[in-house]
């Protein structure tokens, strides 16, 4: 009876505990109350009827004192005892005050002999319970045992803190030293000095011990283990069937003192530290880690077994019953046999017949606090000797223990006090990436925090326990993330990396000199169960190096050897499996994307050179030592990532472009000093075209060409001249570009119909499903398909015809009577071609050169700028009047005929310094005369694509023919209107 009356001290002491540890509590508390006074001040404002606010203030403080003022369990017993009628005393009685003391001191025997001890189950919460009672007993007798009480004391140099809940720890020296305050008047100073002293003492003793506590535990919980799964699996004998369980028994219950051992050092150690507001150790930390392994391992291993243990518990609760029906039995005999009757012998058979008949039915936890009571009576007047008492005390102890087996495993391996000790999981996440050989032990922790979960769940102080939840997980896998996966991934990738470069000079790498780590049992072990996902660590590290080698390889598309031997070697040394990029390797498939181009044009024109021949776009410079290129092929993989649809958007942006350019060009035509010298130019050719056969003079455009510098030069050493040439350049950059579109779409669309077996006869899977009787989603699906055949065969079969749409669009304005200052352009491209030559002989030059800016092999730009304007012009007859690319070939042939003859005649002198002079004379010559050439093979080419064969007025002819034509044919005037592009608009 004492005992359950120290059980329920306990609860009250624990219910004290915990409000005068709950700070935010009394916090909200003290703000309610303050709100309640504005309610009383103005109780309208909240819609509560006045008469009501009183009653309900002394309930609140009614309230306040019973509960939230921490003295549940001083009012409890400071109560009055003693009846005030005349009743009962129970202050003044003497027998009850000495059955109290003996049964306090009784219990505390039996206490004092466990505390401390490997077989220590419950000795501490009795303790409590104890030191509640001792109060108890003073409270109502107001007598105190001074010896008793320091003995009670002398418990803190054992137990200095017991652990009440999973964060509030309780000082037993404090609790009597308060409550008991003349007590501890009878100690010395000393004595009380000692006793706060020791709990610092304690703290650096156990913190020391914590390594060898821990190498001692794993010994033991290993060995235990090792039992378990012998005993468990080795099938049970019928002639050994006692000693069978006997021994699954005493394995059982030594599983559970290891739990509860492990438990008070890790919750007293732990609380005692942020108690006491002290740092703790990383070794210190390490430890307790190992410890709450260690007691989930136990746990862990009773639910692996948990069939065979709840099989086993059943037939060891009849064993252990059957035992001490026994017992008893000797006992009830011993009793009958003695004749003197008397009713203290009655009832101590009665109390051992309710004992037998108790214990003939299943171990109910009733059943067995009805033998425990029945045998406290029972036990007296020598019914059994002392060499009986023992065994059945120990066999009732053991029957406590196994029925309620399961219970008492769950509790003392509940490790939910680890909420407020989180501080430590990143140090443990940093010992277990160092010490990658127990990666296994990760299981064991997490197991340990989501013991956390079942608490969070009964949560108030949150409109949902699912938010602190939600943050609980989050702070975890932040942590798991940056002191384990994180570090794994980058140390897996560091690895991978030195591994595949061991040709270069790199760091050692010695394992015997630096240390070495096998990662890879991290990657062997089974996913994590934590709140709603699996942490899969291999899976983690496999998506972080995907994802690492797919953006790096699309960076540098020529590392792709590099990248699949960090694949393979990932495979083989960790036995990751790497999913393959399926990246094109050695060239940039994509390039410059059309959209990043469509928006810069204008930067893209005069950073790039065009390539007629090749329909390839080059980089002019670059600060890396490679330059950028852009072909057919990007723009068509550009088409099919964006679309057709960018085709148009971008020859629309073209046209913008071309806009702003050619009012520069205006400008620069209008310009008096170009003007007038044009104007001459044409007068002085007409004049002497009959006397030089209608070939304009190379000397002319040559003077042009330098009397031009005199207008003025830029810093950057520039003619007007030179700025004309680029914008005309740039102006046939931009209409490569428009070229390069076109035929990147006839290539993307071609890619996509090359499945097609036949053009020309394509089927209509629309009828053929209509034919077959099919369901609407799948005729719909035919139409579709259909849909999609007809656009690629459309697209395949025809491109638009963009030069045609660009030339139409701006001709008209060129060709107006207010822009006549442009019919002088074929005048100027003598000297601009001249230009151009001299700029391009030194670019190539360059390219032999150290010094490489502004170095280039090709700029067809211009051969499209110079035919793209003349067509515009309609002054294809004017130029090719002038008869310049003969000119201009005569003169060289002429010039080298020269320095030939020149040759022989000098060959014959010997003089070698004039005959180098002469070689590298005629070198250059052939040097300019190749450049023309090549020039004009440009502009020859680039005038097929504007249909320069054809003049302005014969193109206008065979417009009207086909419209005529086309009249006559459909008989409907109507239809004779030709609908303007939208580009044009």
């Amino acid at each position: 009876m004492y005992e359950h009356l120290g059980e329920l001290l306990t609860v009250l002491l624990t219910l004290d505990e915990i409000i005068d540890n709950h700070i935010t509590l009394k916090d909200h508390w003290t703000m309610y109350k303050r709100l309640l006074k504005s309610v009383h001040h103005n109780p309208s404002k909240f819609g509560i009827q006045e008469e009501k606010l009183k009653p309900f203030e002394k309930f609140l403080l009614k309230l306040e004192g019973q509960l939230l003022d921490g003295t549940v369990f001083q009012a409890c017993i400071e109560q009055q005892f003693d009846s005030l009628n005349g009743g009962v005393s129970v202050s003044k009685n003497s027998t009850f005050a000495e059955e109290f003391a003996h049964s306090i001191r009784s219990i505390f025997a039996n206490v004092e002999a466990k505390l401390g001890e490997p077989s220590e189950i419950d000795q501490r919460e009795k303790y409590v319970g104890i030191c509640g009672l001792f109060v108890l007993h003073f409270q109502i007798f107001r007598t105190v045992d001074k010896k008793f009480y320091k003995s009670l004391l002398d418990i803190c140099k054992k137990v200095p803190a017991i652990t009440l809940t999973a964060n509030i720890i309780w000082f037993p020296d404090n609790f009597l030293i308060h409550k008991i305050p003349a007590a501890a008047k009878l100690l010395d100073r000393k004595s009380l000095q000692a006793i706060k002293v020791h709990r610092d003492t304690f703290l650096q003793h156990k913190a020391q011990s914590l390594t060898k506590d821990v190498q001692s535990y794993y010994v033991f919980v290993s060995s235990w283990m090792m039992k378990m799964e012998s005993i468990l699996s080795k099938e049970q004998r019928m002639d050994k069937f006692a000693e069978d369980l006997t021994n699954r028994c005493n394995v059982f219950i030594q599983g559970f003192l290891y739990a509860y051992s492990i438990s008070t050092i890790i919750k007293t150690t732990m609380n005692l530290y942020m108690s006491m507001q002290k740092p703790m150790t990383k070794t210190s930390v390490k430890a307790l880690c190992r410890l709450v392994e260690l007691l989930k391992a136990i746990e862990h291993m009773f639910y692996r077994r948990s069939m065979v243990v709840a099989d086993s518990v059943s037939h060891i609760t009849q064993h252990l019953q059957h035992q001490a029906l026994n017992s008893i039995s000797v006992a009830k005999k011993r009793v009958i046999s003695d004749k003197k009757y008397s009713e203290q012998r009655l009832d101590v058979l009665s109390a051992l017949v309710l004992a037998e008949n108790t214990l003939n039915g299943p171990s109910t936890k009733q059943r067995r606090l009805i033998v425990s009571l029945a045998l406290s009576v029972g036990t007296q007047m020598k019914t059994f000797k002392d060499e009986e008492l023992f065994p059945l005390q120990v066999v009732m102890k053991k029957l406590d223990l196994i029925s309620e087996l399961r219970e008492r495993v769950q509790t003392q391996c509940d490790c939910c006090f680890l909420y407020w000790h989180r501080a430590v999981f990143p140090i443990y996440l940093d010992d277990v990436y160092e010490n990658a050989v127990d990666a296994a032990r990760l299981h064991y922790m997490f197991s340990a925090l989501r013991d956390c979960v079942p608490a969070m769940m009964h949560a108030r102080h949150l409109e949902s326990h699912e938010i602190l939840l939600d943050c609980y997980d989050k702070e975890i896998m932040e942590i798991l993330n940056e002191h384990l996966l994180d570090k794994l991934c980058k140390e897996i990738e560091k690895d991978l990396r030195l591994s595949v470069h061991t040709h270069l000079k790199l760091d050692d790498r010695n394992p015997f000199k630096v240390g070495m780590k096998d990662l890879a049992l991290f990657f062997s072990l089974n996913p994590i169960r934590f709140f709603d996902r699996f942490i899969d660590i291999r899976a983690y590290v496999t998506h972080y190096l995907d994802k690492t080698f797919y953006n790096l390889t699309t960076v540098a598309l020529h590392d792709w050897a590099t990248y699949s031997e960090m694949r393979n070697l990932a495979t083989q040394r960790y036995g990751l499996v790497m999913t393959e990029a399926h990246l094109p390797s050695q060239t940039l498939e994509q390039g410059l994307d059309v959209l990043e181009i469509m928006r810069n044009i204008h930067i893209f024109v005069s950073r790039y050179l065009y390539n007629l021949n090749n329909q390839i776009f080059i980089e002019r410079t670059s600060n890396n030592k490679h330059l950028n290129t852009i072909n057919i092929r990007h723009i068509a993989n550009s088409i099919r990532t964006h679309g057709t649809g960018i085709m148009n958007t971008t020859v629309n942006f073209t046209y913008q472009f071309l806009k702003k350019k050619f009012y520069i060009f205006s400008q620069f035509m209008y310009d008096e000093h170009i003007k007038s010298r044009l104007i001459k130019d044409i007068r002085f050719f007409r004049e002497i075209k009959d006397q030089n056969d209608h070939k304009y003079p190379f000397d002319r455009a040559e003077k042009f060409n330098r009397g031009i510098r005199k207008l003025g030069i830029t810093p950057e050493g520039q003619s007007y001249l030179d700025q004309f040439r680029q914008l005309i350049s740039q102006i046939g950059n931009a209409m490569g570009y428009v070229r390069m579109i076109r035929s990147g779409g006839l290539h993307c669309s071609s890619n996509a119909i090359r499945f097609v077996p036949d053009l020309e006869d394509i089927v209509n899977f629309e009828e053929l499903v209509k034919e077959e009787g099919l369901a609407e989603e799948t005729l719909k699906a035919a139409r579709h398909l259909d849909s999609v055949l007809s656009d690629h065969t459309r697209n395949s079969a025809e491109g638009t015809e963009y030069f045609k749409m660009l030339v139409d669009v701006f001709a008209p304005e060129f060709r107006r009577p207010k822009n006549i200052h442009l019919r002088n352009f074929y005048i100027i491209v003598p000297p601009l071609t001249l230009n151009f030559v001299e700029h391009s002989i030194s670019c190539k030059e360059k390219l032999n050169k150290k010094n490489k800016i502004g170095a280039a092999f090709t700029d067809d730009g211009f051969a499209m700028g110079v035919a793209y304007i003349l067509k515009l012009l309609d002054q294809y007859q004017e130029f090719d009047s002038l008869h310049w690319f003969q000119s201009v070939r005569e003169k060289y042939l002429k010039e080298i005929r020269a320095v030939a003859k020149q040759q022989n005649v000098q060959s014959a002198s010997q003089d070698e310094k004039l005959l180098q002079t002469m070689n590298l004379t005629q070198k250059r010559l052939d040097v300019y005369l190749q450049e023309f050439e090549l020039l004009y093979f440009s502009l020859s080419s680039a005038r097929i694509f504007f249909r320069a064969d054809k003049t302005a007025a014969e193109e206008n002819q065979e417009k009207k023919e086909k419209e005529e034509e086309t009249k006559a044919s459909n008989g409907d005037l109507s239809d004779s209107t030709v609908s303007a592009d939208p580009v044009v608009k």
